[in-house]
């Protein structure tokens, strides 16, 4: 099964009804809940909203997402709103998610959502890990992106252009915003926080990431999203940031907790995830990652290939057979990586190869050893290497015996 995503409803801060979209995980009750924010004029469905709330609910955390009032599918005028309604209907919103399901453990925002949610952390007490992507430090940033403010200024009230669409802005508008300042409530959050930002942002600049990072407190981390824009508006840098979103919360949600999610012991699901043709959702144990092809195969590139899967499998088998040895061992071996390379020859060229007619696989392996080794403990693990259980059963004779399930 997919995401499962259901739209609903619940009343904002003002009292007008806040359309909203639920992402379930896949299979089984979620482990946690989320909220997030999307950016300044914008709404629930936005490529960030939906892709990032797509990779929390594969890990198990359900998402709520919604339209702040007067945008999207969400009731009310946004002419009433400013920076401090959507606050106010962030906390509504997490109200609702702890009256019906469970409070969230993690919020989330999107540019000046971001902001919002870094603004309102400090009045939802079950959270423990909030994130911003492309957040303003300073709520007055979003001000230039308006034109005719003057027209606001002088006649209270007047329709203006933001981001190339008209809308209704009134004088408490600039003055909220002008006004609000999340200095303090950023340093006294005293929650985990992730800051993801993109040095190429040309909406937001990452000084604004520096600021809020400086501000905050530790637990504290920052991804960059290079060579994302604003908007995350590839599709690769969306499935990017929401998968590198999903690790970090895990760790602030407890090992029992994503434990609860997972499959039984030595099963691994492979799923589509109909984000595009190939794309597949790979769960093993609590571990969920991609597949996928490059584009130049017609897929998204949103994770492996399925023979990088296969050669992750074996160089990381050959290494872990290699270290327990040289601990075993005594051996002084600092460090072991191991590259590999798959390819297709002709039989014929192949000295090793029994067969002798068509292609063979050919998997070309290099090791490399750091540390005071001796020649002799060098050539030992070479031999080691080989013993890999991966590299063995590689080489055996292999059943796969496959049925049709309802």
């Amino acid at each position: 099964m997919a995401v499962q995503s259901h739209s609903l409803s619940f009343p904002g801060a003002g009292g007008a009804t806040l359309a909203a979209r639920l992402d379930l995980p896949p299979a089984g009750p979620p482990i946690a809940y989320a909220l997030f924010a999307h950016c300044f004029t914008c709404s629930k469905e936005t490529k960030a909203a939906t892709y990032v709330s797509a990779a929390l609910a594969e890990r198990g955390i359900a998402v709520l997402r919604f339209d702040f009032t007067g945008l999207g599918g969400s009731e009310g005028e946004f002419a009433s709103t400013n920076f401090s309604s959507n606050v106010e209907d962030l906390v509504a919103a997490a109200d609702y998610l702890r009256q019906n399901y469970s409070a969230p453990a993690v919020l989330v925002g999107h540019s000046l959502g971001g902001t919002a949610v870094l603004a309102a952390a400090s009045r939802v007490p079950e959270a423990v890990a909030v994130a911003s992507i492309g957040s303003p430090f300073d709520p007055a940033h979003v001000l230039h992106l308006i034109k005719n403010k003057a027209l606001v200024e002088r006649d209270g009230e007047a329709e203006v252009d933001i981001g190339g669409r008209p809308f209704r802005v009134r004088r408490q508008f600039l003055e909220d915003m002008s006004g609000s300042k999340l200095g303090d409530k950023l340093a006294r959050m005293g929650k985990a926080l992730l800051v993801m930002h993109s040095p190429r942002d040309s909406v937001v600049s990452i000084d604004n990431a520096s600021q809020i990072f400086t501000t905050a407190k530790h637990p504290k981390s920052f991804v960059s999203l290079d060579p994302a824009d604003h908007m995350l508006s590839r599709r690769e840098d969306a499935l990017f940031a929401g998968s590198i979103l999903a690790s970090w919360a895990m760790r602030y949600l407890g090992v029992a907790a994503a434990a609860a999610a997972a499959p039984e012991p030595g099963k691994v699901v492979v799923q589509e995830t109909r984000d595009g043709k190939f794309s597949q959702r790979v769960v093993a144990g609590h571990h969920v990652i991609r597949a996928d092809e490059p584009v130049s195969a017609g897929g998204m590139d949103s994770g492996l290939a399925p023979y990088d899967l296969l050669l992750a499998g074996l160089g990381a088998c050959t290494s872990m057979t290699m270290r327990m040895y040289a601990d075993l061992k005594g051996f002084p071996l600092e460090r072991a990586t191991v590259e590999l390379k798959h390819d297709k020859i002709h039989a014929t060229d192949c000295a090793d190869c029994e067969t002798r007619d068509g292609k063979v696989d050919r998997i070309e392996r290099l090791i490399r050893l750091e540390g005071p080794l001796s020649e002799e403990q060098r050539a030992k693990l070479l031999e080691i290497s080989n013993k890999c259980p991966v590299h063995r059963t590689l080489h055996s004779e292999i059943s796969i015996p496959t049925v049709l399930v309802d």
